[in-house]
C-alpha cells in the first residue's frame, strides 16, 4: 500500500461515516420504508469481476448508491418484524472502532485493551442480568451459537460425570445422552444439538401450555430416568414471550443431575426490569444461558453472549491451544477459551458502550418501555371488529389474527408491508397465521405504537372490504 492509497481510503472511510450518519438521521425520521425486493439488488450489483483496482471514494459511494434501497430499516422506530435493536449510534460508533483498530481478540496479548474491556463488561452484564457473578462469558455472534456453546459445555460435563472425555473421544461408543426440551423451543437451539451430534430429533418433548412454557408436571416424568441429562429451557418464547417455570423445573434438573440450559435470547433481559424479573424467578439456578445483545441491549450486530455457571466446563469445551499461541497468563480470562473462534471482532467494545450508554436504569426503562408499547398496541389492535388477540401479552411479543382467517391474515400483512408504514411479519402458532409483533428497539415511542397500530387497522380495513 503506497501512502497515497493510504490517503485515499481514509477519504473512504469519512465518506462512509457521512453517509451513515445522514441515513440514520433519515431513516429515524421517515413516514415510510418501502425496501426494493432481492432479485432487484441483485440486479443492480450484479456484474463481471473487475479486472483493475479502483477509487476508494467512489467504491465506496457506489455502494451506497446501490444498495440503500435494499437496505431494511431495522434501526428505524417502526420496525417490529423481529426481536431486533436498533444498533444504537452510540454502539455503532464503538463498532466503528472496533473495525478501525482492527483488533482480533484471540488472546490478552494480540488484543490487551479489547480483552480487558470484554473482561469489564462481562462482569457488568453478569450483574444487570442477575446471574451467577463467577460464571464465564463468551462473546459470539448471536444466541444461535450461544446456545451451540452453552450446549457443548452442557455436553462436556454430563458426559464428563460419568466417565467420558469427548473432547478427545468423540461422540462414537459414548453413554447417549437423553436432551429434554420444550414443545415450543426456538429452531436455533435445534441447530446447537445439530451441530454437536446430540441429535434435532433425538430430543424428550416436553409438553406446553397455551402460552408455550413447560409444564413442570410434564417435566418431571420427563427427566426420570438413568444417564446423562440436558435440559433445555427458554426465556421469552418467540412467539408469546413466555418464560418456562425455572422456579419449578430447576430443582427438578438439579435433583436429577441434568444440565440445565436457559435459551434467554431476549427474554433473560427481563431481568433487568424490576416489574419483569419475577417472570424469570428461578432462571439463576440454571447451568448456562444464552442471551442477545443485538436486542434490548441495542448492541449493532453481531453480539451475542454464551453465559456458563461452571467456567472449567465452558473452556474445556472450547479452548483453543497452538505452539505460536501465548499461554494463558494465571487466572487471567483469555478471551479465545470460550468461543468456537480464534479470530474474531472486537464485540465487547459495543457491549461495554451500550452498558456505560444506558446503566442499570436505562435498561430497566427499555425494557418497561417496550413491554408497555406491546401492551398498549395489542389492546388498541384488539378493539377494531376482526382483528383477533391470540394470547395475553406477558412481555413484548404480541400475536393478532385478521377475521380469524389465515387467508384474510397474511393478505393483512402482505398489506401492512406493502404500505411500509411499518415492518410486521407472519408466523404460525397452534396451526394458524398470526402477525406477530416484537417491541424491542430503543427508537419506538408510544407515538410509534400509535401510527403502527392505525396503519394495521388501515390494512385490515382494505383487505376486509376487498
Amino acid at each position: 500500500m503506497t501512502s497515497q492509497d493510504f490517503e485515499d481510503g481514509l477519504k473512504a472511510m469519512e465518506a462512509a461515516a457521512r453517509e451513515a450518519i445522514a441515513y440514520r438521521r433519515g431513516v429515524a425520521a421517515a413516514q415510510t420504508t418501502p425496501v426494493a425486493t432481492y432479485r432487484e439488488m441483485l440486479a443492480a450489483f450484479d456484474a463481471p469481476l473487475p479486472e483493475t483496482p479502483g477509487e476508494p471514494t467512489a467504491i465506496i459511494e457506489e455502494l451506497i448508491t446501490r444498495a440503500t434501497p435494499g437496505v431494511r430499516a431495522a434501526t428505524g422506530p417502526r420496525f417490529f418484524g423481529w426481536v431486533i435493536g436498533n444498533s444504537h449510534p452510540t454502539g455503532v460508533a464503538a463498532d466503528w472502532l472496533a473495525s478501525a483498530w482492527g483488533q482480533n481478540v484471540g488472546n490478552l496479548v494480540s488484543a490487551p485493551a479489547a480483552s480487558a474491556i470484554e473482561t469489564v463488561a462481562a462482569n457488568w452484564l453478569l450483574e444487570i442480568l442477575d446471574l451467577p457473578r463467577g460464571a464465564s462469558v463468551g462473546y459470539v455472534t448471536g444466541a444461535t451459537v450461544a446456545n451451540f456453546v452453552c450446549l457443548a459445555a452442557a455436553r462436556s460435563e454430563v458426559l464428563t460425570r460419568v466417565g467420558w472425555d469427548v473432547e478427545a473421544d468423540g461422540l462414537i461408543g459414548a453413554p447417549p445422552v437423553r436432551v429434554l426440551i420444550g414443545a415450543d423451543a426456538h429452531a436455533t437451539v435445534f441447530s446447537g444439538l445439530k451441530y454437536l451430534g446430540l441429535g434435532a430429533r433425538r430430543v424428550v418433548t416436553v409438553e406446553t401450555d397455551a402460552l408455550g412454557r413447560m409444564r413442570p408436571s410434564a417435566f418431571e416424568r420427563a427427566i426420570q430416568g438413568e444417564g446423562p441429562v440436558i435440559a433445555i429451557a427458554q426465556a421469552g418464547q418467540i412467539n408469546t414471550g413466555a418464560s418456562d417455570p425455572f422456579d419449578e423445573i430447576a430443582p427438578m434438573a438439579k435433583a436429577a443431575g441434568a444440565w440445565l440450559h436457559v435459551d434467554g435470547a431476549f427474554g433473560l433481559w427481563g431481568r433487568a426490569a424490576p416489574t419483569r424479573a419475577e417472570q424469570l424467578a428461578g432462571v439463576d439456578q440454571a447451568d448456562s444461558w444464552a442471551a442477545d445483545g443485538h436486542k434490548w441491549l441495542q448492541t449493532p450486530y453481531d453480539c451475542g453472549f454464551a453465559i456458563v455457571r461452571d467456567p472449567e466446563a465452558h473452556r474445556r469445551a472450547m479452548a483453543i491451544s497452538a505452539s505460536y499461541l501465548p499461554p494463558a497468563q494465571g487466572a487471567d480470562r483469555e478471551p479465545s477459551a470460550y468461543v468456537p473462534e480464534l479470530s474474531r471482532r472486537a464485540r465487547g467494545l459495543g457491549t461495554w458502550a451500550m452498558l456505560r450508554q444506558y446503566g442499570r436504569a436505562g435498561i430497566a426503562e427499555l425494557v418497561e418501555r417496550g413491554c408497555r408499547i406491546a401492551r398498549d398496541m395489542a389492546a388498541a389492535l384488539a378493539a377494531e371488529p376482526g382483528i383477533e388477540l391470540v394470547a395475553e401479552v406477558v412481555l413484548n411479543q404480541f400475536m393478532v389474527r385478521f377475521g380469524d382467517d389465515d387467508a384474510a391474515t397474511l393478505a393483512t400483512v402482505e398489506q401492512i408491508q406493502a404500505d411500509a408504514v411499518a415492518f410486521i411479519g407472519a408466523a404460525t402458532w397452534r396451526g394458524r397465521w398470526v402477525m406477530r409483533v416484537s417491541v424491542s428497539s430503543a427508537a419506538t415511542t408510544d407515538h410509534d405504537g400509535e401510527i403502527t397500530v392505525a396503519a394495521v387497522v388501515a390494512a385490515w380495513r382494505l383487505v376486509k372490504e376487498a
